[in-house]
């Protein structure tokens, strides 16, 4: 488990680094009021603009999801985003090297703050499809059943993986070749029409139909 912990914490460093914020207008943020900002987080997101504007981006993106979510969802995802904000605000953790563990370390508190909010966009835009689906892409795994991978142009792009009973939300990360995507328990690394999969404790050699 901390060596899956590392690997997310590691993702939301790299993104802040890799993928910078793609350029357009941005209004000012942040959603909530900084009259009632408390802790340093809150207190950051409040004094930064383009932290401001992610926050702003990422409600509309919520409420969208909100609207868009049936039956038991909505309430499904106010659950997460109460653990999504909790996660966000302890990213002060990072300065005594205790939050980010692995290869890619977040240089500061705000860079980790960053990083969290695109991550988060960007799996509730994958999630409730709120920007056009790429797929679905069906690869065959021998006799070990089959991965389905839809792909969507968030940013960073995302792409949600099946197999079984289970979805996951995975993110695209530098590779030598190809594409390579990763998530919690799952890493998911085509070229061509060949993938090579890791799920859970899993490895998979996949072909797409």
């Amino acid at each position: 488990m901390r060596r899956i912990a590392a690997s997310l914490s590691s993702l939301i460093a790299l993104v802040a680094l890799l993928w910078p914020v793609r350029a357009g207008a941005q209004a000012k943020g942040p959603a909530f009021d900084c009259a009632k900002a408390q802790g340093e987080v809150e207190q950051l997101v409040c004094k930064d603009e383009g932290l401001g504007a992610l926050d702003l981006k990422l409600d509309e993106v919520y409420k969208a999801a909100l609207a868009k979510a049936r039956d038991d969802v909505p309430q499904f995802l106010r659950t997460e985003q109460r653990g999504w904000v909790k996660g966000r605000n302890e990213c002060w953790k990072a300065k005594e090297g205790t939050f980010l563990t692995a290869s890619w370390m977040a240089k500061d508190v705000r860079e980790c703050v960053e990083g969290q909010y695109r991550i988060r966009i960007s799996e509730l835009q994958a999630l409730m499809r709120l920007v056009p689906p790429k797929g679905p892409v069906f690869f065959e795994c021998n006799d070990r059943g089959q991965v389905v991978a839809t792909f969507f142009d968030t940013d960073p792009p995302t792409a949600r993986l099946e197999r079984g009973d289970r979805t996951v939300t995975a993110w695209l990360v530098p590779a030598g070749s190809g594409s390579k995507y990763e998530g919690q328990n799952v890493e998911f690394w085509t070229k061509g029409k060949e993938a090579t999969v890791t799920w859970l404790d899993a490895k998979l050699s996949c072909v797409s139909k």
